[in-house]
Formats: C-alpha cells, sequence, structure tokens
C-alpha cells in the first residue's frame, strides 16, 4: 500500500473521531466521563454497544448504567441508530420507560487510539427479565406475571402515543429494578413512525427485532408496518412468563416462518387478507394445512383462561386484528383475581443482580471448562 495513502486514510479516520467527539460534546453536559463515572462491572453487551455498571463520583454516589456507544467501524460520522436513540430517549418520559439521564463523551487521545467514544448515563435497574426467567430460583405467581404485563403495555401503550416503535422487543430489553418497577429499554434500533394516513405508507426496514420475536409480517417483507409489530414481542415475552423459554425459536427466516405457521395456523388469505400484497409471500414457500393450535400448544403451561386468552388475541397472524396496548390493558385477565401484585417481595429473596449477560457468560465458561475436561 502506498504510504502516503496510507497516511491520508489514517488521517480522515482521525478527523471523522473527531468529529464524532464534537458531535457528542455538542449533545453532553460537557462532563468527560472518567471525571464523573467509576465504571464497576459490564452488564450487557449487544450490536449497538456494550452497557456497563457505574457509580457517580459524586458525594451521593448513586449507581447509573453506562452505554457505550460504538463507534470504530462508522466512516460516515456517528452511527445513525444512535442518534436516534438519544432523540427518542430525551423526548420519553414514563416511569415504565429507561430515563437517559445525560451524554459523556471522552476525548480523542493516544491512549483510547484516537476513538472518540460516546456513552448514555442511563438509570440503573438491577435485574432483566432474560436474567431473572433463566434463573432456576425465580418464581414468578400469576399476580407477579400480570404486574410485570401490565407495566410491560403501559410502556408500549406510552411510546404508541408518542409515535415510537421499539422494535427490539425481547425479555432482556425488559429491565426490572430491585423494588419492581418495570423499565422498557434499548432504544438503539427504535424510530418515529407516521400513523397511518390514506395515500401515504411508510417504508421502513424490515430487518429488526430479534428473529424469535419478530412478527410475521415483517418475516414476508412488510416495510409499512406500526405498532403492532411490537404488540407481537410482547406476546412472545408473555408466553415465557410461563414456559419460560422462547416459545418459536427458529434458526433462519423460513424457519421462523413454519414455526409460527404450526403454533398460529398457515398463512393464507383466509387467515390473513391482504397477505398476497407482501414481497415475500409468493416466493416463500410457506407451510399448508396448518390450524391455529396456540391455545392447546400453551395450556399445559398456562392453566388460567383470560391469559390463554389474551394471548391469543396479542398472537394474531393478521397484525390488523392484533390486539393493541390499550385494548389488552382493558382485558378481564388484568381484572380478575389475583390482581397485578408487587414484585418487591419476591425479588428481595435474591439478593444479586440477574442479567441475561450473566447467563450467558456463565454458559459460555461451563461449556469451555466441559471441553477442557472431555480433552483431558
Amino acid at each position: 500500500m502506498d504510504l502516503s495513502y496510507s497516511k491520508e486514510m489514517n488521517m480522515k479516520a482521525r478527523n471523522m473521531r473527531e468529529k464524532n467527539y464534537q458531535y457528542v460534546a455538542s449533545h453532553s453536559s460537557g462532563t468527560d466521563l472518567d471525571s464523573k463515572y467509576e465504571k464497576l462491572a459490564k452488564i450487557g453487551q449487544g450490536t449497538f454497544g456494550e452497557v456497563f455498571k457505574a457509580r457517580a463520583r459524586s458525594q451521593g454516589k448513586s449507581f447509573v448504567a453506562l452505554k457505550r456507544i460504538l463507534t470504530d467501524k462508522e466512516t460516515e460520522g456517528f452511527p445513525i441508530t444512535a442518534l436516534r436513540e438519544i432523540k427518542i430517549l430525551q423526548q420519553l418520559e414514563h416511569e415504565n420507560v429507561v430515563k437517559l439521564l445525560e451524554v459523556c463523551g471522552t476525548r480523542p487521545s493516544a491512549t483510547n487510539k484516537y476513538r472518540a467514544e460516546c456513552f448514555l448515563v442511563l438509570e440503573y435497574c438491577e435485574h432483566d427479565l432474560a436474567g431473572l426467567l433463566a434463573h432456576p430460583n425465580v418464581r414468578f405467581s400469576l399476580g407477579n406475571i400480570k404486574m410485570v404485563m401490565k407495566q410491560l403495555l403501559n410502556a408500549l401503550f406510552y411510546i404508541q402515543c408518542k409515535n415510537v416503535l421499539h422494535r427490539d422487543m425481547k425479555p432482556s430489553n425488559v429491565l426490572i429494578t430491585k423494588t419492581g418497577t418495570l423499565k422498557l429499554a434499548d432504544f438503539g434500533i427504535s424510530r418515529m413512525f407516521t400513523p397511518p394516513q390514506a395515500g401515504r405508507v411508510n417504508r421502513l426496514t424490515n430487518g429488526v427485532t430479534t428473529l424469535w420475536y419478530r412478527p410475521p409480517e415483517l418475516l414476508l417483507g412488510e416495510r409499512n408496518y406500526g405498532p403492532s409489530v411490537d404488540m407481537w414481542g410482547a406476546g412472545c415475552i408473555m408466553a415465557e412468563m410461563w414456559i419460560p423459554t422462547p416459545i418459536m425459536q427458529g434458526s433462519t427466516e423460513q424457519e421462523q416462518l413454519a414455526l409460527i405457521s404450526q403454533l398460529c395456523g398457515s398463512i393464507t388469505p383466509d387467515a390473513w387478507p391482504g397477505v398476497r400484497t407482501l414481497p415475500l409471500y409468493s416466493k416463500l414457500e410457506l407451510p399448508k394445512h396448518h390450524k391455529r393450535t396456540l391455545q392447546q400448544r400453551v395450556q399445559r403451561h398456562i392453566k388460567n383462561q383470560e391469559a390463554l386468552d389474551l394471548l391469543d388475541q396479542i398472537l394474531q397472524l393478521d397484525p390488523s386484528r392484533r390486539c393493541d396496548a390499550g385494548t389488552a390493558l382493558n382485558h378481564n385477565f388484568f381484572w380478575t383475581d389475583p390482581m397485578p401484585c408487587d414484585l418487591a417481595s419476591m425479588l428481595a429473596m435474591h439478593r444479586t443482580s440477574m442479567f441475561e449477560y450473566f447467563h450467558r457468560k456463565r454458559g459460555k465458561e461451563v461449556g469451555q471448562m466441559q471441553q477442557v475436561a472431555a480433552e483431558r
């Protein structure tokens, strides 16, 4: 490689990192991260960043969560997903949505290879739902499950009223404090949307939402979608509160559609008027002759009839028939005994934080130890 070209590219990269820092600085409190917070432990890892538990260096020494935005591979400036996340979180204020406290940056220097790092400073929660569900000693009563789902649906109702789509509904993005307050988190791929209007079509990307929680319309290439995509994810989460493992674990989009068909019935124009218009409907070989067996398949785990009925209304193939958050909150499931009950007393029995990241890390370590033992 030509040496002058290499130097030019390095200079461009350094300038871009400085530009990233300037952007962060213009949207931050102006305080350098390291002077204000002390990192304690890594508690999360995702495609768009990693999360740390930290303590404020101020007199109060309160805990916060620091989400580091990955900018290492960016060539066009600050990541668009991070820009959206900051903008959206700044507009949201609800007890069941994680709160953005401030944005901090670190100045590029030789010690960090001239990388401008951006951190979202968020309120700290002791658990995520995936970590709680994975722990063998955690038991949710029916009243506890109702409280979790009530708070989750409250969060969805609120963000939908604000014209925000979360687009990554899954248990690891549902945080819970030690006092039992649920916080919907990780708005990394969320975005604003335009409510349906005659003659106006949304052109959103359909490659969103973790595969196991992705609704059938996205799997079939739909780009003009709305809050119903988040409701499908909420229904999958609801089923996990009893089972407790993802109810449809496909390894490919084709396999995921097959699993959906086995549970919710074959995807046909009879079950879903208008499905023929979706881009991939005629291009994929979809399973035929499957009857809807959702209630029969899960009733071994879910004994409550009202819960079965609500789940059935949420996990509808046709998004126009799918129950919305407001309707779900008015369902009898939440208004019959046992009523939704406080989570604090149940959580008080577990003094250690539970996150999916810890569970996955332990599983990986156990697997490595077993492999070493086998090799011996």
